[in-house]
């Protein structure tokens, strides 16, 4: 009798520990990491200096009327830094929106 309570234990133990093993390992697969989760919130947040309307493009920090006229007609642009580097907005301005846009390329056909 001692013999079968144990079997029926240890059977137990086995079955409990096999489905919390696998329920972690699932919940750590599935779960999104905050970092993740923020990194792509905020790609999906910057503005395309490339495509950007001009109204999009003044809810940017620092960029006015006449800073976002001189993006559209400096277009295209390889890379965001180009903005300080033809001369089409100040690096304080820069700085400032850094972080906040991005300049896409077109996709080649």
């Amino acid at each position: 009798m001692r013999k079968q309570i144990a079997v029926r234990v240890a059977l137990l133990v086995a079955c409990a520990l096999l489905l919390g093993t696998t329920a972690f390992a699932q919940t750590a697969k599935s779960k999104p990491t905050a970092k993740t989760g923020a990194a792509a919130q905020q790609a999906a947040n910057l503005v395309d200096l490339n495509s950007a309307s001009k109204d999009d493009l003044m809810k940017l920090p620092g960029i006015g009327d006449a800073y976002a006229a001189k993006i559209v007609a400096a277009r295209p642009f390889r890379a965001k830094n180009e903005l300080v580097t033809k001369n089409v907005i100040p690096q304080a301005t820069y700085d400032k929106i850094k972080e906040l846009v991005i300049a896409k390329q077109p996709a080649k056909k």
